[in-house]
């Protein structure tokens, strides 16, 4: 695997553990399809070429990811089978995104007197210096888990977060895997065999 792509899946792995951590509806999200009998699912497995890529081997992205689905299936009671009900897939994609935010100026050199006001009251609009305006530019990570009916080929539960990318999200790969895909199963409802959704998780 080369470093490019390598880098690539460590962005993505951040996307899920950064949008999975956050509380915000908006940032992390899941729905299921209301009409699907949950009630007759028991087995999954993966679609082929599940993940954000299309190589011939199987990526170390694409192994953790597997193992921690795993792990969240198995404890919802549903097990591997080579003729599944379920199917899973997860994908992510990333985008370069800018933040352009105008704020009042600071005051110049030599106004500090006016801090003798202590932040304790303001002006009228109006007053002021000026305004300033701030560029920055992040990447910004979406990511999916799915679940699909394997007889009918349909969506029946996803589960999408977004959200900012930062270099301290990629130290340890494994980790932020192992962190994000809880977060997202939280938010599944339901239990092998059981067709009664349950209160997820906040």
């Amino acid at each position: 695997m080369n470093k490019k792509t390598l880098f690539g899946l460590f962005l993505l792995t951040a996307a899920a553990v950064t949008a999975g951590g956050c509380s915000s509806a908006s940032n992390l999200r899941s729905d299921y399809d209301r009409g699907a009998d949950f009630g007759s699912y028991h087995t999954y497995n993966y679609i082929e070429n599940a993940g954000p890529e299309s190589n011939r081997y199987e990526s170390f992205f694409s192994q953790y990811m597997k193992a921690a689905i795993d792990i969240e299936m198995q404890k919802r009671g549903y097990t591997m089978s080579d003729n599944p009900d379920l199917l899973v897939n997860f994908n992510g994609i990333l985008q370069e995104k800018m933040d352009v935010r105008t704020v009042p100026a600071s005051p110049p050199p030599g106004y500090g007197y006016y801090g003798y006001r202590g932040g304790y009251y303001g002006t009228w609009g109006g007053y002021g210096y000026g305004t300033e305006t701030h560029v920055s530019e992040y990447t910004e990570g979406t990511f999916n888990i799915d679940l699909i009916d394997a007889k009918r080929k349909q969506l029946v539960w996803e589960a999408v977060g977004v959200g900012r990318v930062s270099q301290k999200d990629l130290e340890n790969l494994e980790e932020g895997v192992m962190k994000g895909v809880p977060r997202y199963f939280a938010l599944y409802p339901f239990r092998a065999g059981d067709p009664n959704p349950v209160t997820t998780e906040d």
